[in-house]
């Protein structure tokens, strides 16, 4: 899939670009990053936690990207980028330290494409996260500011603790019991509705886990027997 950089950018320069938001699914799909150095490495750690096939072009590797090499991780190929490295690539990642390099895989990748701090060089950008597995909430300004993004993200991270990653593993079960049990549309959806509410939100910053826990597992018997 061709694509043109240029011809989608606004004829004023401050209008920032519209982004369509998306979150993909990257298992065994082939991502390829240009560079081997640190902004390489953080991009490596954070795409491994995908699943995705990913192969690493540096004639050189940080120690923490040789370490996932030699565990099998990531399979790495030891040179300069050349003309037809991407090929059947899924998704490219350019974290060289050379612009013309970086501009030169932008130009060739016929994929979803990103030069790491180059937003005009990119057909797509990366958001600041907040990982609350399984809740993952993104945050963008779409290029304009990275720094309030990150402000953004860090107030954001103040919100949404731990306690959200234990309720939604917890909703896991409760939700796949509910969907078996309660026979009725009307209630099951009243029920569903009930366990993830701004009600149940405001519990889990004020009384934690375990107290919404009891909470959502007592609407389900209720729901159970009504």
């Amino acid at each position: 899939m061709k694509h043109k950089k240029t011809g989608s950018q606004s004829s004023n320069p401050i209008e920032p670009k519209v982004y369509y938001p998306i979150f993909l699914n990257l298992k065994n799909k082939s991502v390829i990053i240009i560079g081997g150095g640190k902004v390489a490495e953080r991009k490596v750690v954070t795409l491994l936690k995908t699943g995705a096939d990913l192969t690493v072009i540096s004639p050189e590797l940080t120690k923490k990207i040789e370490r996932e090499k030699l565990k099998g991780r990531i399979k790495h190929i030891r040179r300069q980028y050349r003309k037809g490295d991407l090929k059947n690539a899924f998704l490219v990642i350019a974290a060289t330290d050379s612009p013309n390099v970086n501009e030169q895989v932008s130009k060739d990748a016929p994929c979803l494409v990103n030069v790491v701090d180059t937003p005009h060089l990119c057909n797509f950008i990366v958001p600041s996260v907040i990982k609350r597995n399984p809740l993952t909430i993104a945050v963008s300004t779409s290029g304009i500011s990275p720094a309030l993004s990150r402000s953004i993200r860090s107030e954001l991270e103040k919100m949404y603790g731990s306690e959200f990653s234990e309720y939604l593993k917890l909703l896991i079960r409760i939700r796949t019991e509910a969907m078996r049990v309660i026979k009725d549309k009307r209630k099951r959806g009243e029920f569903l509705k009930a366990i993830a509410s701004e009600k149940i939100i405001e519990m889990l910053r004020e009384k934690g886990f375990k107290e919404t826990q009891r909470l959502a597992e007592d609407l389900l018997r209720k729901a159970k027997t009504s």
